[in-house]
């Protein structure tokens, strides 16, 4: 029979009990045998632990029962584990939970509150009209979030450990008999087969363990701070993976065109949301497009109508015009990662500043010509419009690798270079899911359905894409 004294030991050397000083036990007597409370500074409710310790602290020796039998039944509290097995002692503790331990039994309850903010909207899925609430850190809160928008018997939060050393709480969310079988065991095991020390980035280190995309530029699962969106994918059949400490949540499968949509669509009228998709294509073809499309016509003006003869610039400069191009596309990327590391009262003034001072320059001193500003804007708010932030970067490289292909090769270099991005694409699977679909393999219906904003008593069934086995 273990007694309370030598859990002491093991967790002293397990958990750094006595020498963190944020590992704490309460040592007591009830009914005549010790009893050891052992918690985590910070990671606990307070409350609910001085709760318990009245509720045992007022135990009186009862004749036939033991200090054991005691303890269980008068837990005050709706989480009560026993558990016989010392291992699983440290990561209860240092995910939250409590452990107390009397001669013969150990139980685990679970009292956890974590530090973090509350729901708030997200900063990168704004709507005009709708809820507010967005995920945050916990992923208690995250999946409470999500369950309250599906009162259904069949939605489904696995929990799971990922990482040797962090134990990171990872939970694969799914409607049972809509979600493929196939893919959420296939998800499971590769949650279960992660073998790593830690996941310090999270959802995204557990994603690169998940997908094993090495260095394709195109997003593979979809992530949203949303909890509305959530529950829409889970109804549709998609499985959705919460990792602790990250607001985000993973979306599987998921296919080039539903990093395209956004909530606006939804809460706005048909009508409204899809003029608003339709912008958002246009958006997609000239941050992709504009810029090498340009170029190849200033550079070949032979192959313009007589009415599109304006195209191309006005004044002649020392500079290739490809090597405007590039500067002008890469610094525009330079003023987006310096407005990320740069504080919020300031970046509004360094973007002007870079927008006006260093462009309007650039231009008076011939070092551009005031046709690569324009276009370059043109397509940095194409990009900027993609609700997608990693496949706005995709789109980005790509358009760069198009840029150099026109550059070299003229002509022949842009249909070579657009056939390659578009086979690309079609070979990319994700999970078994055709990342092209509805385009490749062709699926009117569906096709029609991701240009066109139905009405709701229309979106009825579950998507081809969520019926394709992974393999």
């Amino acid at each position: 029979m273990i007694r309370p004294e030598e859990i002491d030991a093991y967790l002293e050397k397990e958990a750094g009990l006595g020498k963190s000083f944020d590992t704490g036990v309460r040592r007591l007597t009830v009914a005549g045998e010790p009893l050891h409370l052992y918690f985590i500074n910070g990671l606990c409710d307070t409350r609910f632990i001085i709760e318990i310790i009245e509720s045992l602290v007022s135990l009186e020796k009862k004749r036939k029962e033991s200090s054991a039998t005691l303890v269980k039944e008068h837990l005050v509290h709706q989480a009560v584990e026993e558990v016989d097995d010392l291992s699983k002692l440290p990561v209860a503790m240092m995910s939250g939970l409590i452990v107390i331990a009397v001669p013969g039994s150990l139980f685990i309850i679970d009292v956890r509150s974590y530090p973090g903010r509350q729901p708030e909207e997200p900063d990168t899925e704004k709507v005009v009209r709708g809820s507010r609430d967005g995920f945050v850190e916990n992923i208690i809160v995250n999946t409470a979030l999500t369950r309250r928008r599906i009162r259904d018997g069949r939605l489904r939060f696995e929990m799971m450990k990922a990482g040797d050393v962090s134990k990171m709480d990872v939970a694969v969310g799914y409607m049972d008999g809509v979600a493929s079988k196939d893919l959420v065991d296939k998800i499971k095991k590769e949650v279960e087969s992660i073998e790593t020390a830690g996941t310090p980035m999270a959802d995204k280190t557990i994603e690169e363990f998940l997908i094993k995309q090495r260095y394709n530029p195109y997003p593979l699962v979809r992530y949203t701070e949303r909890a509305d969106i959530a529950a829409a994918h889970l109804m549709e059949g998609h499985v959705l993976l919460y990792t602790d400490t990250s607001p985000a949540v993973m979306i599987m499968p998921s296919t080039y065109w539903q990093h395209l949509q956004h909530a606006e669509e939804y809460r706005q009228l048909p009508a409204a949301g899809t003029f608003i998709r339709l912008l958002r294509f246009i958006g997609l073809w000239m941050s992709l497009f504009l810029l090498p499309l340009w170029l190849l016509f200033s550079q070949h003006p032979d192959m313009l109508p007589q009415a599109l003869s304006f195209i191309g610039p006005n004044e002649e400069t020392k500079i290739p015009l490809a090597v405007q191009l590039l500067i002008a596309d890469i610094g525009i990327e330079w003023l987006r990662v310096a407005s990320i590391h740069t504080p919020q009262p300031l970046s509004t003034a360094m973007g002007l500043v870079a927008a006006i001072l260093i462009g309007q320059i650039a231009i008076d001193t011939g070092l551009f010509v005031p046709e690569v500003v324009l276009y370059t804007a043109i397509a940095a708010i194409g990009t900027f419009s993609t609700p997608s932030y990693e496949l706005g970067l995709a789109n980005k490289i790509m358009r760069l690798f198009m840029l150099l292909a026109v550059a070299f090769f003229g002509p022949a270099g842009f249909v070579v270079s657009v056939m390659i991005v578009f086979l690309y694409l079609v070979r990319l699977k994700p999970f078994g899911a055709p990342y092209l679909w509805p385009l490749i393999p062709f699926d009117a219906s569906s096709l029609w359905s991701i240009l066109i904003r139905r009405q709701a008593p229309e979106q009825t069934g579950i998507p081809e894409i969520n019926r394709i086995d992974s393999r």
